[in-house]
């Protein structure tokens, strides 16, 4: 059987959770291909994907390399890939097993009538840790369901409801041909993931299927603020990579520059606001040199942001400025989940 999708499970020192990741993606039978891309893991992952590429031939393929970091992770599951539509899902999450199904009847059915669908949009839950009400995040308000649309169809995205690599599946051709690369060692890439492609993008198709389980609640997990804050660097990166990667006055769709602005301008909020919370002197020079990096070489971005509501909250030192701040940590947080 032809297969679908490709899914790529970047695992590192992932052996006390991977096998619930795969378990979920293997109620897709045959039409799935999931690569386990073990990055240098120091604990028995490898030996674990070997295992389960063993139980599941033709299926599941284990995938060793020297450690590269999530990106590097990812971009050999890109090239790795044999299925016409891609998917990313750590080694912690995992997906309901009948969003799944109906997720693989939608490929199935763009492939059988040959329609070059670029982007499927699902919702996806945030399973915090100890948290009773599981937030969803669903397009409803912003994308038409159950139909191929361009981004002409676009509505509004409201702060938190940004695409992220949680939601997406790109066709595989569509990822190749935008020409990303994803840095190695660098946390953070998702976002880049997410984002450079976008203006390679000419339809989509959003259903509105709790599809993808984004678990958090680990100490050492990446959306840890702490953790955030230790990597701040890594976090700058990406930020600067994806606003170098991509001219926002080129991209010729209204309502596609207008959403990744509002996309590239919350994670410039995250980069700034975590900054301000560390406290120290140093980060405080950080934020006044990403502020200063806008200026001279994304001016375009730095005016726009500078007039809406976040830029100038994020230059203020007096008590106003704080409160300000204050509300736009709980907006970051909100898109974020990082605790």
């Amino acid at each position: 059987m032809e297969k679908l999708l490709s899914v790529a499970i970047p695992c590192y020192n992932s052996q006390d959770y991977m096998c619930h990741c795969v378990e979920t993606l293997l109620s897709g039978g045959d039409k799935v291909e999931i690569l386990i891309i073990d990055d240098g893991s120091k604990d028995d992952t490898l030996k674990i994907a070997k295992e389960l590429e063993a139980a599941n031939p033709g299926i599941v393929r284990a995938i060793h390399q020297e450690n590269k970091g999530h990106g590097g992770a990812v971009m050999t599951g890109i090239r790795e890939a044999s299925a016409p539509y891609f998917k990313v899902v750590d080694s912690d999450d995992w997906v309901g097993v009948e969003a799944f199904h109906h997720i693989l009847q939608l490929l199935d059915g763009f492939v059988k009538t040959n329609k070059e669908v670029d982007l499927l949009i699902a919702n996806y839950i945030y399973d915090k840790a100890g948290s009773k009400h599981k937030k969803v995040v669903r397009y409803t308000h912003a994308l038409p369901t159950d139909q191929i649309i361009s981004w002409d169809h676009a509505k509004h995205f409201r702060k938190g409801q940004y695409i992220l690599m949680h939601s997406a599946i790109y066709r595989t051709q569509v990822l190749r041909d935008s020409g990303l690369e994803l840095p190695e060692h660098t946390f953070y890439v998702d976002n880049l993931f997410v984002y450079k492609p976008l203006p390679y993008v000419k339809n989509l198709y959003y259903t509105n299927t709790d599809l993808y389980h984004y678990f958090i609640g680990r100490d050492d997990q990446s959306v840890n603020e702490k953790v955030m804050i230790s990597r701040i660097d890594q976090q700058l990166k990406v930020n600067k990579m994806m606003l170098d990667g991509t001219d926002l006055r080129k991209v010729e769709n209204v309502h596609l520059r207008k959403y990744m602005y509002g996309y590239a301008e919350i994670i410039t909020v995250v980069s700034s606001i975590l900054l301000i919370k560390s406290g120290t002197p140093e980060n405080k020079a950080k934020k006044d040199e990403l502020f200063k990096w806008l200026k001279e070489n994304h001016n375009y971005f730095y005016k726009k942001f500078m007039r809406g509501l976040f830029g100038p909250a994020l230059r203020l030192n007096t008590r106003l400025g704080r409160r300000c701040q204050i509300f736009v940590y709980k907006v970051a947080n909100k898109v974020f989940g990082f605790s």
